[in-house]
């Protein structure tokens, strides 16, 4: 998941932060790839309405 695709769903990255309990200067320091378990939360927290996009491992057969 893109941290801008995020940013602009909360409506700005104060709005993120607050949703996810942290603070804006700590979305500020996300690369542009939002990193793995905060993705999984913001996918729960927008109903899957926005994606992880994460590879899941595959169990070997």
């Amino acid at each position: 998941m893109k941290k801008k695709i995020a940013v602009d769903h909360f409506k700005g990255k104060s709005n993120l932060a607050k949703a996810l309990g942290i603070s804006p200067a700590s979305v500020s320091q996300w690369p542009d790839d939002v990193p793995e378990l905060r993705a999984y939360q913001i996918e729960r927290l927008t109903k899957g309405k926005l994606k992880a996009d994460v590879p899941r491992l595959q169990q070997a057969s």
